[in-house]
């Protein structure tokens, strides 16, 4: 699916079952509660919190893109209530990170070092 794929797809679901979008800063404190569940998981999967049972543990993999899925979910609700669209977007970006960071991480000692 592209991103402009995507973000139509979500609207088609707003618009059908979701009745209407929440608004803006609904959508953003929701936003930010799934990039924190995104987070919980990433501190307990590969950082050094543990899981308070094996059981959970065990469906981490699956919960957590689970989660990144929720918070892709949220971030198309408000890059449609926005006007944005994240396929223009990420070009742009990428483009504007190719050309500033064109030596920039060849010449970061901190991540060259890393390597050797």
């Amino acid at each position: 699916m592209t991103i402009a794929e995507a973000q139509k797809k979500v609207d088609q679901w707003i618009q059908t079952i979701g009745i209407r979008y929440f608004n803006e800063l609904t959508n953003t404190a929701i936003l930010m509660e799934e990039v924190g569940e995104v987070a919980r998981l990433m501190a307990r999967i590969y950082g050094e919190q543990s899981f308070k049972t094996k059981e959970l543990e065990s469906r981490a993999s699956q919960d957590l893109a689970e989660e990144m899925g929720d918070v892709l979910f949220v971030l198309i609700c408000l890059a449609n209530q926005t006007g944005v669209d994240l396929g223009k977007s990420l070009e742009q970006i990428m483009e504007k990170r190719t050309i500033r960071d064109q030596n920039r991480h060849k010449e970061n000692q901190k991540i060259n070092n890393e390597l050797e």
